[in-house]
């Protein structure tokens, strides 16, 4: 038996992306110093040719190089003669140069198992299987999750949550967070705040300013959303404001060019969205979900009104770009 190394690269097999970039974020914390420096991460998709960029940061330093994790993401989309190409491009590890293969896919093709770079990472303890969530370790990852927002569970909010949420680490740690929003000083979750679970799918908000960016009215994914009662809902409004000013956020950090680890084609649509809106429009959408926020809060406003309020803005502003 080869002896064991630390590793060069990884190779992560599974079909749940969250556990996979939960994998990376341990693996790069732990090798972290206390103090010293952050590691740099570079992602790419496999699902866009690979240019030299990607070929580059995989074996090359700069002179003043902070630690790079190299983050592949969606490999068992790559085409063979791409694949062929990862063997000799790994074969060089770099102390400084963390590779993350990501086969986001549980069954692997035999051309991928049989390359030296996947044989050499078996032989190492440099493949790690990530399975998805199961009875085992949902209930696990729920605690976890639930410890990370200061949510207080019972048995019977930890059953009905077991039951109720998706067996998907990252469509589940979205719920956790919802609740957490409505959740009380303590962490502790009523009644009203386990029905925004039972409501159904949360509103594709990008869809949402998608729609109204268009001049249509976005009646059948608002329809979706109003199961959560959320013209009366205090909780259901301050949901809805969340994930407003979460895809503000986001659509900020692309117009400014940070990277970001969307899908490729996701990514030009929230970017090309951005550019319409502009700094100002981004602003904006701000303004008014703080506006909607502090007009239920100071009592100048019930959830209805200031809904009705929010959505005029939108329109107004949307009628603009």
């Amino acid at each position: 038996m080869s002896k064991k190394v630390p590793a060069g690269y990884y190779i992560c097999v599974g079909p749940d992306a969250a556990l996979i970039k939960d994998f990376i974020a341990g693996e790069l914390a732990a090798r972290s110093p206390e103090q010293g420096p952050v590691w740099e991460q570079q992602v790419f998709w496999a699902e866009e040719p690979l240019g030299g960029e990607f070929w580059e940061k995989l074996s090359l330093r700069g002179l003043f190089q902070r630690p790079r994790a190299v983050i592949l993401r969606q490999a068992q989309n790559l085409k063979a003669e791409t694949l062929r190409r990862l063997s000799p491009a790994l074969a060089r590890p770099d102390p400084l140069i963390l590779p993350f293969i990501c086969w986001e896919e549980a069954k692997v093709a035999p051309h991928a198992s049989r390359l030296r770079c996947w044989t050499f990472a078996v032989e190492q303890g440099w493949l790690r299987a990530i399975p998805p969530l199961d009875h085992r370790s949902k209930p696990v990852f729920l605690r976890k999750e639930a410890g990370r927002l200061g949510l207080s569970l019972g048995p019977k909010e930890e059953d009905f949550l077991l039951r109720s949420l998706p067996q998907d680490a990252g469509a589940l740690r979205l719920e956790m967070e919802k609740l957490a929003l409505a959740a009380d000083s303590k962490g502790k979750l009523g009644a009203a705040a386990l029905e925004l679970v039972e409501a159904g799918p949360e509103l594709d908000i990008f869809a949402f300013l998608q729609t109204l960016q268009s001049g249509r009215q976005p009646e059948r994914l608002w329809l979706q959303y109003q199961k959560n009662s959320l013209e009366t809902s205090d909780a259901g409004l301050f949901l809805f404001l969340s994930l407003l000013t979460r895809e503000a956020r986001q659509l900020w950090q692309l117009l400014a060019g940070e990277e970001s680890s969307l899908p490729p084609r996701l990514r030009e649509g929230k970017l090309e969205l951005a550019r319409r809106l502009g700094y100002s429009g981004l602003a904006r959408l701000w303004d008014l979900a703080l506006r909607a926020s502090k007009g239920v809060k100071s009592g100048e406003n019930d959830p209805r009104q200031a809904l009705e309020l929010l959505l005029a803005g939108l329109f107004r502003l949307f009628s603009r770009v």
